[in-house]
């Protein structure tokens, strides 16, 4: 049997807040560790038929550059749920969501820079 690894390493400032996120896997083919602005790390408790979740992101993350990561990773869940489940309609609906959530930030988004 073979074992995968990923490490990620956060480093906080004196008031417990992330300053830097750097990862690797042992599968990957890329040498040096890579850094991160946000990670979200979940986990499927079968037992208690619950998510554990962590979720971080560093001081230096940008408002417009969180809306992005959330849009690409609603839409990366809508595809991994095409790939278990293959229930389309409800994989439609999905992206349809993260599609008009994206257009809502940008109209905010643009809308209160305007001024």
């Amino acid at each position: 049997m073979k074992n995968s690894t990923i490490h990620i390493d956060v480093q906080l400032d004196d008031k417990n807040l992330p300053e830097q996120i750097k990862w690797n896997a042992s599968d990957s083919s890329l040498v040096r560790e890579q850094e991160a602005k946000a990670m979200m790390l979940t986990f499927w408790d079968g037992v208690d038929k619950s998510a554990l979740r962590i979720d971080l992101w560093t001081k230096n993350m940008m408002v417009d550059e969180m809306a992005d990561f959330y849009y690409q990773s609603l839409m990366a869940m809508a595809d991994s749920f095409q790939r278990s489940t293959g229930k389309k309609q409800l994989v439609e609906d999905m992206k349809e969501f993260a599609k008009d959530f994206y257009k809502k930030f940008r109209d905010l988004d643009f809308g209160e820079n305007k001024a």
